[in-house]
């Protein structure tokens, strides 16, 4: 008999006629690794095997777009007319397959939002005649729908060509089906209108064509539960949605929202499992289809309640599985906590959506796994001192460790963490504080020895004789010539200490560290204000979180002053100036969060005291912690690489 601690997410499930090795799907991702005919590359296997080797029991590819009138911003279309493009998709399904799991291709087609087919001169359709993105959409005709479910089907047969044993089709997230769905987009009078049941038709309609076209293919449907915005419908429609799809597709995905970013991938600042209501609201309805859930999942305990409870069949994770594609096999062979859990940052959205790169800010080989997966062993074992027990620091000190140098780590604090600790009790980030924790029991297991309150000086750094030496020496924080900044509560005390502030508090600087604190303020009842000098808030380039976080603000009522530039703090507050002149803003405590400067100098210092040097993390620029571990990582990789 199993011992296994999660049995029920790790029992096998039937769907379609396939049996999946347990209830964990990685759910569609982007792509954005093509080559100049939209083919995929062999690196986009690497990625997607990585995670059907973490155990995941079907992974999922993102943007297989069903025709050219519904290429939507950023997604291209499935390469029918190629013939070079079945190689490249057959390459990522064995790359899955051969690992015992299921490979899924996600079918999708923009609708009124294919604004990359309108770009190109393509006449694009939706269910009503509108305006969108600056381009005029028709309305889809019965010659244009029929057209449009044989090009789902055709998808369908490709990916099944391809070595797919399952397809996703997309009727979620504001997409062409969920436009039909819903009552606020689709305002038709035939067929295809009006009632739950005729604006449900084009799902069901593409549902029974696939399964009839395409026999032996499992057929997953993704639908949001709820719309998430003041005109869209609520659960109580979605379970009617659903109860009217049900036998359609074998598998039913509930997820949620209507193109609103925020809803459709949760933030930070929503619970674990968010959304998980809406499949548990859905599926005592549900007599064929199974059901999935999505959305903020990464922690086994409360997925294995999930299963065991009768929420869901079925849990799909898609931003849990980049952070630790080993996920699955952690929680099934009891390592659960060592999971890096998802932080819900949006660093791997903002940057995908910037650069075309995939990254995540605790895994620094995601987009790169064929590279660190051959990665060769050092040539020479090295003796390396780390300065610095911050998260870069202890990243690059697990990391050498691993690779089998001798390591020694010097932190002049009595713990591990950094200047981050002091967001340790800070409910949105636990899971940031657990990751700390994480990588401190990681790194006094590696078997580096570790001096805590121990400041490590450049002349005792020299006597040690490393072979190399790595300054994380960190940041402080930046104190701009303002008369009065000095009676000001520095940004990480505040976080720290909050019970040492007044009820109305005043923070000078709209950076991530100031907006976030703003928004912890309000959680404990305080009453919170924010001065920007710059004319917008500023989130680093993290255009997703800054989504998240506004809304946030705006929710909260925290009133955020842009354009003002702080000349003075005094003893009730501070004197801005603007546009319109002298801003005078009164608190019982003001916080000074304008920003980090890095601590070149201290690390310049240790340049000469081994052979090799590297500085990382804050000490170079302050930045953010994808930074910290992305160069922590890497510099330790290239220790020994290669006899110099």
């Amino acid at each position: 008999m199993s011992t296994r601690k999660f049995k029920n997410l790790f029992s096998p499930i039937s769907a379609g006629g396939a049996l999946f090795r347990n209830r964990i799907f990685a759910s569609p991702t982007g792509v954005s690794y093509v080559d100049s005919d939209g083919l995929l590359m062999p690196e986009v296997g690497a990625y997607y095997e990585r995670k059907a080797l973490g155990g995941a029991a079907s992974v999922c590819i993102s943007g297989g777009g069903v025709s050219r009138e519904g290429m939507a911003y950023g997604g291209g279309m499935l390469p029918y007319d190629n013939y070079r493009g079945l190689p490249f998709y057959t390459y990522v399904t064995n790359s899955i397959t051969r690992h015992g799991c299921m490979a899924a291709l996600e079918l999708q087609h923009g609708g009124a939002h294919s604004t990359q087919a309108a770009d190109m001169g393509i006449q694009i359709y939706g269910p009503t005649e509108t305006d969108y993105g600056g381009h005029h959409v028709l309305a889809m005709t019965e010659e244009v729908l029929s057209r449009t479910i044989d090009d789902f089907v055709r998808g369908a047969k490709y990916a099944k060509s391809a070595g797919f044993g399952m397809v996703t089709v997309h009727g979620g997230h504001g997409w062409l089906i969920h436009q039909f769905i819903s009552p606020t987009t689709n305002r038709r009078t035939d067929r295809w209108g009006g009632s739950t049941e005729n604006r449900i038709r084009l799902a069901r309609e593409i549902c029974r064509a696939i399964k009839k076209e395409v026999p032996g293919l499992v057929v997953e449907l993704r639908i949001s539960g709820f719309e998430g915005t003041a005109d869209g419908y609520d659960i109580d429609e979605g379970i009617r949605i659903a109860e009217g799809l049900d036998g359609y597709p074998d598998i039913l995905h509930v997820s949620a929202g209507s193109g609103a970013f925020t809803v459709t991938h949760p933030s930070m600042f929503d619970p674990d499992g968010v959304n998980v209501r809406l499949a548990a609201a859905i599926k005592p309805r549900m007599k064929i289809s199974k059901v999935a859930t999505v959305g903020a999942l990464s922690d086994p305990e409360l997925m294995e309640e999930i299963i065991a409870s009768g929420k869901a069949d079925i849990v799909e994770i898609a931003r849990g599985l980049i952070a630790d594609p080993e996920l699955p096999n952690k929680a099934m062979t009891g390592r659960e906590a060592d999971i890096d859990r998802c932080l819900r940052c949006y660093h791997c959205f903002s940057e995908v959506m910037s650069s075309g790169q995939f990254c995540c800010t605790l895994n620094p080989t995601i987009g790169r796994e064929e590279e660190y997966s051959t990665a060769p062993a050092p040539a020479e074992k090295k003796s390396v001192v780390v300065v610095g027990g911050g998260i870069a620091g202890m990243q690059a000190a697990i990391t050498a460790a691993k690779r089998g140098h001798d390591v020694k780590l010097y932190e002049k604090s009595g713990r591990l963490g950094g200047v981050l600790l002091c967001e340790e009790n800070v409910p949105f980030k636990k899971h940031l504080a657990e990751y700390i924790e994480r990588q401190a029991r990681r790194l006094e297991e590696s078997g580096a020895e570790i001096y805590l309150g121990h400041e490590l000086t450049p002349v005792e750094a020299a006597s040690l004789g490393a072979d190399v030496i790595i300054a994380a020496v960190g940041s402080a924080p930046a104190r701009p010539g303002i008369p009065g900044l000095e009676n000001a509560v520095e940004v990480t005390e505040a976080y720290a200490r909050p019970d040492r502030l007044g009820e109305k508090v005043l923070i000078l600087g709209g950076g991530m560290a100031g907006t976030e604190l703003a928004i912890y303020l309000r959680s404990l009842g305080k009453e919170a204000e924010i001065a920007e000098m710059g004319g917008s808030l500023n989130f680093a380039n993290n255009s997703c979180h800054a989504a998240a976080v506004t809304e946030r603000l705006a929710g909260l009522k925290v009133t955020v002053h842009t354009g003002a530039k702080v000349e003075k703090v005094t003893a009730d507050g501070a004197v801005c100036r603007g546009g319109n002149g002298e801003l005078t803003l009164t608190a019982d405590s003001v916080v000074n969060a304008l920003g980090r400067a890095p601590l070149q100098e201290r690390a310049a210092a240790f340049a000469v005291c081994a052979p090799v040097f590297y500085a990382i993390g804050d000490c170079l620029a302050a930045k953010n912690v994808y930074e910290a571990n992305r160069l922590g990582f890497n510099v330790a990789m290239d220790i020994g690489k290669r006899k110099l």
